[in-house]
C-alpha cells in the first residue's frame, strides 16, 4: 500500500482554545483565567510577583479560563 505524504498544519495546535469552566454566580460576564486568579490570591496574602510569575500566569490564562456565560 502507498502512503501519501500529508503535511499537517501546526499553526493549528499551536493556536488551541483554552478550557473553559463554566461556573455561573461566582464569574462575571468577563473571562476570568486561571493565571489571573492565582496572581489575585498570591497578592493578597503579600507574595510581590516576579517575572517568572507573569509567564506561569500567561501560561496558565492559555490552559484554563473560567467563565459565567454560555459559549455555544
Amino acid at each position: 500500500m502507498k502512503k501519501d505524504n500529508v503535511k499537517v498544519d501546526e499553526s493549528v495546535d499551536s493556536e488551541r482554545r483554552p478550557y473553559r469552566v463554566r461556573l455561573p454566580g461566582f464569574i462575571s460576564d468577563e473571562d476570568v483565567g486561571l493565571g489571573n486568579i492565582i496572581k489575585r490570591a498570591t497578592s493578597a496574602v503579600g507574595i510581590k510577583p516576579c517575572g517568572g510569575c507573569e509567564r506561569r500566569a500567561a501560561s496558565l490564562d492559555r490552559f484554563l479560563t473560567f467563565t459565567g456565560r454560555r459559549t455555544h
